[in-house]
């Protein structure tokens, strides 16, 4: 079992004032219907590993489909509805704009690998990576409420899931999740504008890319 393969990855390892991530054991682990074991204090929320895992002989990632999935909201969408919500729908063009800004982010971040080479074609040393983020909710209205401006710490929120898999079985080998805001940290807030919402989605994709980059890149 290569363990140190796990322990390496910055994309479950936690900052060296916590404890060390490890596989879960005992009786009562919950293995995923795949096969995959949890792993303790991992950087994502939550994150699992096929328990062999053996990752030394991979160079190449291969990028996988990606699916991105927006909340239905329902309800009225007059300016009067907007005091009482807190999210909105998202215009078509905008979630365009949301999927090309993460998949940039994500290309960005994947071309900086010092560990792995991008390729387009499946090998015994090639990974598939594959991403999901899910349950996309929006919280800045969509048109402005009146005459004021509105500021926001919060903007959105969305789960990313991310895969690693062999590219020639297709066998998923390690999976991490979870749930993040695009927020701000001043305790007023933010004011609402295409340029401050679209900066702190940026800077969410940036913060789940560079996780995952850096961890792909701390693989012996």
């Amino acid at each position: 079992m290569k363990i140190l393969s796990i322990l390496a990855l910055a994309f479950v390892a936690t900052s060296c004032a916590t404890p060390a991530p490890t596989l879960a054991t005992g009786p009562d682990v919950e293995v995923t219907f795949d096969g995959l074991v949890p792993i303790e204090n991992s950087a994502f929320k939550k994150a699992w590993a096929a328990p062999d895992i053996d990752l030394d002989r991979y160079t190449k990632i291969m990028p996988g489909p990606a699916e991105f999935e927006f909340r239905a909201v329902r309800g009225g969408s007059s300016q009067r509805s907007h005091s009482s919500k807190n999210e909105f729908k998202i215009s078509d063009a905008n979630r365009q704009k949301l999927i090309d800004v993460v998949s940039e982010v994500f290309n960005e971040e994947l071309a900086k690998s010092t560990r792995f080479t991008i390729t387009d074609r499946p090998g015994p040393d090639v990974l598939i990576l594959r991403g999901a983020v899910l349950d996309i909710v929006s919280r800045v209205p969509p048109e402005p409420m009146g005459r004021g401006d509105i500021y926001l710490s919060r903007f959105g929120e969305a789960t990313i899931v991310l895969e690693l898999s062999d590219s020639m079985s297709n066998e998923t080998l390690l999976r991490a999740a979870e749930r993040s805001a695009a927020e701000t940290t001043g305790s007023r807030g933010m004011r609402v504008s295409p340029v401050t919402t679209w900066s702190e989605v940026r800077r969410m994709a940036r913060r789940w890319a560079t996780k995952l980059r850096k961890g792909l890149d701390a693989i012996p």
